[in-house]
């Protein structure tokens, strides 16, 4: 099996050297706790190996991100220019768009325009930020987990990218994703979190699950390094 660098520092060596090419990992946590500037780690260091990345973003602007990475210490416009890294939305008019419509419909719609965008710069990695708003409503919790489902068996199938999607957590649950799928779905599960440790509270990754890789499912400390990104304590193992 081929494998990918996360790019993550400290991160990689605590899994055998990377995640395994073309299948899907969990990114989940609860708000804060860094999800998306992991993601966009992820494809910034495939960027910087000449590997183009698409970043699907789902609850945020495009121009609130692009600011947001700017002011962390990551110009993205050089990378989008050089056609390395696509910033896509959704288009506000989605929702209303797939409202009452079949999960194959929405699935298919979903995958063929992101296809679209891998395709056009060559792209070898995906992130979708987060991956619960895609649909949103009144649906049954058995029609979001069967969404779930096909969404993320469609994106390994049909594109084939080494995918990251993460996951909102509500505060205070013990759960791992937002309907309970996801995580048997992933290949990997990625947990972030802020834990009270010695009455200072410390951000801490858990490597919950790691599919056919050398990995202890343990938790670790992280800073988040403005301009650097995730920094993973190898040294600093909770449990």
């Amino acid at each position: 099996m081929e494998i990918v660098e996360t790019g993550i520092e400290g991160l990689d060596k605590l899994i055998g050297g990377g995640i395994i090419k073309g299948r899907t990992y969990l990114v989940a946590g609860e708000t804060g706790t860094g999800k998306t500037i992991f993601a966009l780690n992820y494809l910034l260091h495939g960027a910087s190996k000449g590997e183009g990345g698409v970043y699907l973003l789902v609850d945020e602007e495009y121009e609130s991100f692009i600011e947001g990475a700017q002011a962390f210490g990551w110009d993205l416009q050089p990378l989008i220019e050089q056609g390395l890294l696509s910033i896509v939305t959704l288009l506000p008019d989605f929702v209303e768009k797939v409202r009452n419509k079949p999960v194959e419909t929405i699935v298919d719609s979903i995958v063929d325009n992101l296809r679209e965008e891998v395709y056009r710069i060559n792209a070898s990695r995906l992130v979708i930020d987060p991956i619960a708003p895609l649909v949103v409503g009144e649906e049954s919790i058995v029609k979001m987990r069967e969404y779930v489902r096909s969404l993320l068996v469609n994106i390994e199938r049909k594109i084939r990218t080494t995918t990251l999607v993460t996951s909102e957590v509500p505060t205070g649950t013990v759960q791992l994703s937002r309907f309970g799928v996801e995580e048997f779905l992933a290949t990997g599960v990625l947990v972030l979190s802020l834990r009270n440790i010695g009455g200072r509270y410390s951000r801490t990754i858990w490597i919950r699950k790691m599919r056919w890789r050398p990995a202890d499912p343990s938790v670790y400390e992280f800073d988040i390094v403005p301009g650097k990104g995730i920094v993973v304590k190898s040294d600093k193992r909770l449990a």
